[in-house]
């Protein structure tokens, strides 16, 4: 019940349309009634009388009804359809404002496909279920009543006998409506698998061809698209089931009417001209019925869609803490105060972690990979709630800070850099959209990057292609460096952002990075430890917990873990110095 009252909801906006919709579709069944009781009036009394000037002025009439009907229904599918269109614009905007709202922990378990799927093929059947399915109820219902009403005023036995039927068809449709629900809703959840099969394997295709993995992806594809084969089968066996079913019950009916009907013109109880409209006009009563039954089908379509909708929308959104206010523009103190963080009860990633990051000072964290370094950098922006413990900045907890006017004052530069299918201008402004153009060229200059924009054909209009396809790691790189120059914010995060480029790269990489941290709270996430020996700080992380901490010369002093990983990489470095020269002399 509550969720129909959901469903009916998104009928509000578009009232009007839906009233002329409903009042099409009630004059486009009324007509339907006034040509078996024409042909009543004429097999009973006309034809019998031979008013040929009356059987002309109702056949023209007839006629006239049936052109009014013809724009009526196109009404109906055009405006009809229309309005569904709008309820399902109205939930896909709702499903996307929402999905803005969602915490980082929902897009760790949610994989991208199957989020598209229910925004497309699911509301593409709601909308068809809001269309139809107020139409189909109601007017069929009424259909039913008043040419059941119709049929009494030919012959009430008859009809009673008719309508005896009427509860078998209703049982089939509770027997076997249930396992139509379940063999869509698998239908729908194979199709997800799908699409996000599709996604991925899209999305990685240059991996895929540069590892000559296509049969792989291809196992892959194949696997969800047999389990949809099978949805499928079983969604189409339950609907042949059903279809089936129903139609030797609708064919039961005019069994009835030939057999019972026979029977009483041979007891004079019923005229022939009556017989004859009743045989007619049994459709009348028939077709809604079948019309409600064959309905069963979409509306388990568009109820599972909704269902499946309302599974997003009934997500919890990132919510402030009450009280939280705007801080403002920070300084960049932080301080992480016995900060312990696990993503699911099983498996703790941080132990009671404490740092003091002085405003202004770059911070670096190292360890070995699954430590918790990039845990600490998604703490800080409040993309994940802390399990215990409190992070301060400036000296007040995050959590009585809004989350939006937290992240305005932390910058991030990741080793994933995602940029987006637009210009080489519109991804810079995703630092800041009012910058003006002034601002835009400025940071790219800082960033090192504005005179490669210069270079490309179009400058800073260029398109640069799905996740800045066109654009080389480095190019990548700086464009996202100058999206935070134009964010200016007091806090800058740097998770691994050069590991992935090759040296000559990254010295350039550097320089900008440099330029960047500059009168920032920097943290550094990396694994070359030669890029952080200048931090004022360094934290060693090691299975969530901080085992040294110091300066580069203290660390080294100490013997420790940084020491191993020091000497460790810096001997692969100069293996791989020696690799190179022995390749130059060759």
């Amino acid at each position: 019940m509550k969720s129909l009252k959901r469903f009916m909801s998104y009928y509000r906006p578009e009232m009007k349309l839906f009233t002329l919709d409903m009042g099409a579709s009630l004059l486009v069944a009324l007509i339907g009634i006034i040509y078996p009781v024409v042909t009543r009036r004429m097999l009973n009394d006309l034809i019998p009388n031979r008013n040929y000037r009356m059987i002309i002025i109702a056949g023209l009439g007839v006629l006239l009804l049936y052109a009014i009907r013809m724009m009526l229904e196109f009404f109906i599918q055009y405006q009809g359809h229309m309005m569904g269109v709008h309820i399902q614009a109205q939930m896909r905007r709702e499903m996307f404002d929402h999905l803005e709202t969602l915490p980082y922990s929902f897009y760790d378990n949610h994989e991208t496909g199957k989020i598209m799927s229910r925004m497309t093929n699911d509301l593409m059947d709601i909308s068809e279920l809001a269309h139809h399915g107020p139409e189909n109820v109601l007017i069929s219902s009424i259909t039913i009543i008043v040419s059941f009403c119709y049929l009494c005023s030919i012959n009430v036995w008859l009809t009673l006998i008719v309508f005896a039927c009427v509860p078998f068809m209703i049982l089939v449709t509770v027997l076997l409506k249930d396992r139509m629900r379940d063999a869509f809703a698998h239908s729908r959840k194979s199709i997800a698998i799908i699409n996000a099969s599709l996604e991925s394997s899209i999305s990685g295709i240059r991996v895929t061809k540069a590892f000559n993995n296509a049969d792989k992806e291809r196992e892959k594809f194949e696997y969800g698209n047999q389990d949809f084969i099978e949805a499928r089968r079983d969604s189409y066996k339950a609907m042949g089931q059903f279809h089936s079913t129903t139609t030797f019950i609708t064919n039961v009916f005019y069994v009835v009417i030939l057999i019972g009907g026979g029977l009483f013109l041979y007891d004079n109880k019923i005229t022939f001209g009556d017989y004859s409209a009743f045989v007619v006009s049994i459709g009348l009563f028939i077709n809604p019925v079948t019309t409600l039954i064959n309905f069963m089908e979409q509306f388990q379509n568009g109820a599972t869609g909704f269902e499946r909708f309302l599974e997003i929308m009934d997500e919890p959104s990132e919510v402030d803490r009450e009280g939280a206010e705007d801080c403002g523009t920070l300084k960049g103190h932080i301080e992480f105060k016995d900060v312990s963080y696990s993503y699911d009860a099983k498996k703790g990633v941080l132990d009671h972690v404490n740092l003091d990051i002085v405003q202004g000072k770059k911070y670096a964290l190292v360890g070995p990979s699954g430590g918790g370094k990039t845990t600490i950098c998604h703490l800080l922006p409040h993309f994940y709630e802390i399990g215990e413990g409190a992070i301060l900045i400036d000296g007040k907890d995050i959590r009585d800070m809004t989350m939006e006017s937290v992240r305005r004052n932390i910058g991030i530069v990741q080793q994933d850099i995602y940029l987006f299918n637009a210009s080489v201008r519109d991804n810079i402004l995703y630092g800041r959209l009012d910058a003006t153009e002034e601002e835009v060229i400025e940071a790219a200059k800082r960033a090192n990057i504005h005179d490669y924009i210069m270079e490309m054909p179009e400058g800073y209009d260029t398109q640069i292609g799905e996740r800045g396809v066109r654009l080389s790691g480095g190019q990548k790189q700086r464009l996202s460096i100058a999206r935070v120059f134009l964010k200016n914010p007091a806090i800058l995060i740097l998770d691994e952002a050069t590991s992935a480029l090759d040296n000559t790269t990254e010295v350039l990489i550097q320089q900008a990075l440099d330029e960047l941290c500059k009168g920032r709270t920097t943290i550094v996430v990396a694994h070359r430890l030669s890029t952080i020996k200048n931090a004022d700080e360094i934290a060693v992380i090691s299975k969530g917990r901080i085992v040294e901490q110091g300066s580069h010369d203290e660390l080294m002093a100490l013997d420790g873990m940084y020491t191993k990983l020091y000497n460790l990489q810096f001997k692969m470095d100069s293996e791989e110095m020696d690799s190179l020269s022995e390749l130059e002399i060759g």
